[in-house]
């Protein structure tokens, strides 16, 4: 087997497990802040509290992020768009795909600094008052909107180019059915995510 095809199925792979499960998780415990400071505070606590937070943070958070990111720099740095010649909606969809993913990339490097880094290296303390705090820049809060947004349409985009390179969908009308879904897990996850930022940035 090309080493490049199984890299990219490997890439493709840890994109849903377990890239896009720790999304749905952080969207889910974010989501906590609706409930208020207290509520968001606990659950953070709760996880802080895990026993081997680290090595699991490292060996299924960090290192698969790192690998999917990096690797899906390589893809943007090699990949072509035909978007001008041929305006299809998937050409688009791929362009963006690669758009969204280097926003994302970027967008995850500053959030993973200015939260678990830091709670590392410096104590600093990951809360609902902190994120209130970041989150009065109105700068700040654009780029997060930005990047909650590029992040939902990567994974709710890379759900469906999983299916068709793994070959769950083949046909044309079960390609249809699943960007359909795809969609609305991707306006769904942004709902959810935007609601939660709202719920910081209100207090």
């Amino acid at each position: 087997m090309d080493k490049h095809f199984l890299v990219r199925k490997i890439h493709s792979l840890f994109g849903i497990i377990p890239v896009g499960l720790f999304l749905l998780e952080h969207l889910f415990t974010n989501s906590f802040a609706l409930k208020g400071a207290a509520a968001f505070d606990d659950k953070v606590e709760f996880f802080q509290s895990l026993p081997g937070l680290l090595l699991i943070e490292t060996l299924f958070i960090f290192l698969p992020i790192l690998f999917h990111g990096v690797y899906g720099l390589w893809i943007y740095y090699l990949g072509e768009s035909n978007v001008g010649r041929y305006g299809y909606y998937r050409n688009w969809s791929y362009l963006i795909q690669r758009l969204s993913g280097l926003i994302t990339f970027i967008f995850i490097v500053y959030h993973v600094y200015i939260t678990r880094l830091s709670a590392l290296l410096y104590g600093q303390e990951v809360s609902f008052g902190a994120m209130h705090q970041s989150l009065a820049n109105p700068f700040l809060a654009a780029f997060y909107v930005v990047g909650l947004v590029a992040a939902t349409y990567h994974f709710a985009n890379g759900i469906w180019g999983f299916l068709v390179s793994w070959g769950i969908t083949i046909g044309p009308k079960a390609q249809r059915i699943s960007s359909l879904v795809c969609s609305g897990i991707f306006v769904v996850l942004t709902i959810v995510g935007l609601n939660a930022l709202l719920a910081f940035i209100n207090g």
